[in-house]
This record gives C-alpha cells, structure tokens and sequence, in this order.
C-alpha cells in the first residue's frame, strides 16, 4: 500500500529541476499542446449485472497523469488500478468498464488530467434494477368469512421504481375491472364470488415483470341453485332432478321426497360431480311424483331447496306468428309435452281495446279443446311420443286489432301451468296492423307491468282456488303468467 501512494505522488508530483528556469523548475508540459477530452459527459443506464465502459478519450495526453475518481476514492492513475474492485479495469486507453454491475455503483465518475487547471470529464451512472416482490401475507394465502373484509397487500422495489397492478385469475376484480394499480387490494362484504388467487404483479420497464399469487379463501355456509323447480316425466320414463351447491367448507347433501330422507336403491341413484348434486330416478312410478328437496349443510349453516317432479303437462309453447292472415280470424297453434294422453285443453282470449287515458281490456273468452272423438286425442301427437301440437281458429275477431290469448292443458295427473300471455294482432282494412308506439300504448305496457300481483277476475276458470301472478317481460313484448292452479 506504501508503494502505491509513493508511486501516485511521484506520478503526480514528481517535477524536473533546471538551473535556467526563473523558478528553478521546469514543466515539461508548457512545451506541449494542452489536453483536452473528445469524449463528452453522459448519463449513463446499465441493468443490474450488466458491463459498462465509461469513456475517456483525450488528445495531447502527453506526460500528464489521468485519473479516475468516484466521489473521494481514486479508481485509477494513468494505467496503475488503484482500486481493489477487481471488476473495474481500463480498457483501449483509459476507458473505465465496470463488470457485473450492482446497485451500490451508481453516482458520477470523473475521469481527471491532472495539470495546474485540472480538467473533469463527468460522467452519471444509474443501475437499472429489475423488480423484486414480496406479498403480505408472506404464505401466500388468506381466509376470510362471507361478508367480512380483506387486504391484500404486495411490496415492491427496483429501479426504477415499480407500478404494481392486481388481477384475478380466471376472473374479474370487483365492479368488473379486469386490473387495478396500487400496492394494496381492498375487498368488502366478500362472498364466494371473489374466493379464487389474485395475481400481484410490479413491473418498471426493467426485465420481465415479477409477480407472486395470493390464494384468498371465502367461507361461508351452503347456497343451493337448481336448474329446473318443475321438472316434468312420465311412467316408466325416466326423471332428473339436479341441485348446484356451493359452500366452503364443502357440504353434506341430502335428498328428499316430501319431507323424507332419500337413500339410493335399484331405481333411484345419486351422483355428485363437483358442485352439481343430481339424483335420477328410473322407471318412474306414480308414487314418485310429488315435492323433493335439496338440503346442503356446512359447519356454518343450512340451506334447502325445492323442487317438483310431475306428471302434469308443461307449460304450453305457442308456435303461431303474432300476426293473422285474415281481418277476422287468427289461427293459434301450441305445442306441449305430456307423456300420458291429453285429457282436455282450455283457452282463453280477449280483445284489447285502448283509449286516450288507460287500457280497456275486453271479456274473456273460454274455449274448452276435447279429444277427438276418432282419436281420444287432444290435437296431434308427434313422432317421440310425448310432445302434442294442436290449434284452433279464433273468430269472428275484430279487423285491425290487439287480442290476448292464455292455453292450460290437462291429463290424468291434472292440470299444467297457465302459459304465458300470447299477443297476436288481424289486418285492418287496408291490409295493415294495428301496431302503434303513442302514449296510450305505452301506458298499458306500463300498467300492466306495475301490477306484478293481483287476482283472477274472469268467472271461466276451471278451479276456483286460483290466483294470478306476473311474470318477466320479454324485451319485444308484454309478457305474464295469467292464472296459476294452486294444489
């Protein structure tokens, strides 16, 4: 070490004697051009690990000593290293490289000449650091009961500093953002619909971005959803009844038929795949018909669904255009499914009549469909057996006018549902509808709507214990359930 610094101040210092100078010395380098830098100063960005070379490049170098410094530390003096970072060396002259980068090697860099006015070529050194996270909590995963409240958090650093957005794998984010920025995720009133692992992620430009995964867990008691509460067989048919159940901890499902526990037998088998709890019943026997229920418990509480399997005819589907071909008839044509033979069908219609103030429906009309004499069958029985089409021809009707109709059907099990309101409309004189967008009709949309519950008030119902509800309106046309038979 002593020889290093003897070797610096000569280098440095060390100045010639002449007996002819007026100072008794004398500067070799007053009697060459003067150095100077072609190189310029700059700021320079290396990734961490990364080489750097800082340039020096200067002309009429002559005898003068050049050195490299970094803030009071002498890096270099003319070709002598004098720092014992064995990553540093010059290179082509007195070009500084720095290998394997690192955090701690960022700041200015002067390469100096040394002379009576010493001249600095500076440059700036800034590491780009790749981005490093860290998640809270460190496990990577979290537990939490419906309805509370959740942090999650990510801490990030690198150079420069890292923006850190949230996403959810295989999902949305609350209000259906797919990504939010910020360190911190906040989660209220959760429930099982933001259980799943959020993704945190920091990137700043540097290398590819980093990212850790946070398992959030939500637990709650059982929710029960079923795909079909009426379901409709017949006789030595076969039925399936299916229940969706989601609960954390997981559930133990149950079944059961009017308020008895079910267990599997020959006829009557019970499947779980995932969330969908199904139980199918084979051979279907009158006996089996009546009320099930799904029943899930949890640790954390109960739920319980129902269902009905039935023998009853369905809900009618109505097959005929809106509008007639006629000024005074329409033909109305329906289709239903029912294993055993229809026994009879009902129809009921109306006119609609509008005014300048509220709607005027008209008297309903009751048409009761019988078998065919020749056939013993309620309209016409299609090739599979179960499903039945029929029509009739409403009239004498009003030329350029609204009418209503409602069609229930019935076999030996009893009556189905009332179907939806069907709207259908006859010619005018001039061979147009009466479709109109005024207020007035707007109005009766809008009444209609408004009463979501009242009571049957025509007399031709077939049971007297009815009531009526309404039902969802399709987004072309009003739409409600009329009449409901009530067992």
């Amino acid at each position: 070490m002593l020889g290093r610094r003897l070797v610096l101040s000569l280098l440095v210092l060390c100045p010639i004697f002449t007996q002819g100078h007026p100072q008794g010395y004398l500067d070799m380098d007053d009697l060459s051009p003067a150095p100077r830098f072609t190189s310029r100063g700059q700021t320079y960005r290396a990734v961490l690990g990364d080489t750097l070379v800082l340039p020096c490049e200067i002309q009429n170098v002559g005898n003068y000593v050049v050195l490299w410094r970094r803030g009071g530390d002498v890096l270099t003096a003319r070709e002598i290293m004098v720092t014992r970072d064995q990553r540093f060396r010059l290179v082509e002259g007195y070009n500084l490289e720095i290998r394997n980068v690192m955090p701690q090697d960022a700041g200015d860099y002067v390469c100096q000449i040394s002379a009576k006015d010493n001249k600095d070529l500076v440059h700036t050194v800034e590491i780009l650091v790749p981005p490093t996270i860290r998640g809270q909590p460190p496990t990577g995963s979290m537990t939490v009961r419906k309805g509370g409240s959740v942090t999650l958090e990510c801490k990030a650093s690198g150079n420069p500093v890292p923006t850190i957005t949230w996403t959810k794998k295989g999902g949305t984010l609350f209000g259906g953002e797919k990504t939010v920025e910020g360190f911190s995720l906040t989660l209220d009133q959760v429930d099982r619909h933001q259980a799943g692992v959020y993704q945190c992620s920091a990137n700043n430009g540097v290398g590819p971005p980093a990212t850790i995964d946070i398992n959030l867990t939500i637990l709650y008691p059982p929710e029960i959803q079923v795909e079909r509460s009426w379901v409709h067989s017949g006789e030595g048919y076969e039925a399936q009844l299916v229940c969706i159940v989601h609960a954390d901890p997981p559930a133990m499902v149950q079944w059961h038929h009017d308020s008895f526990a079910l267990e599997p037998n020959d006829r009557r088998k019970m499947e779980t795949k995932g969330t969908k709890h199904t139980l199918s019943i084979s051979n279907v026997q009158s006996g089996d018909f009546g009320n099930y229920s799904c029943v899930a418990d949890n640790s954390l509480g109960r739920a319980k669904k129902y269902m009905e399997l039935s023998g009853r005819p369905s809900v009618v589907e109505f097959k005929s255009e809106p509008y007639s071909r006629g000024r005074d008839f329409y033909n109305l044509s329906w289709e239903v499914t029912s294993w055993p033979p229809l026994e009879e069908a009902r129809l009921l219609w109306r006119r609609v009549q509008l005014n300048e103030t509220h709607p005027m429906p008209g008297k309903w009309h009751d048409v009761v469909l019988a078998p065919n004499p020749r056939t013993a069958v309620v309209g016409q029985v299609t090739g599979d057996g179960n499903k039945h089409k029929a029509s009739y021809v409403i009239r004498p009707l009003q030329p350029g006018s609204v009418y209503e109709a409602v069609v229930q059907a019935r076999n030996r099990f009893g009556w189905g549902e009332v179907s939806d309101l069907h709207k259908f409309y006859t010619r005018g004189s001039s061979g147009q509808y009466f479709i109109t967008h005024s207020a007035t009709f707007m109005l009766f949309l809008l009444l209609s709507f408004i009463q979501t519950h009242r009571k049957c008030t025509h007399p031709l119902l077939v049971d007297p214990s009815v009531s009526c509800r309404m039902s969802v309106y399709s987004t072309r046309i009003m739409r409600y359930k009329s009449c409901l038979i009530i067992r």
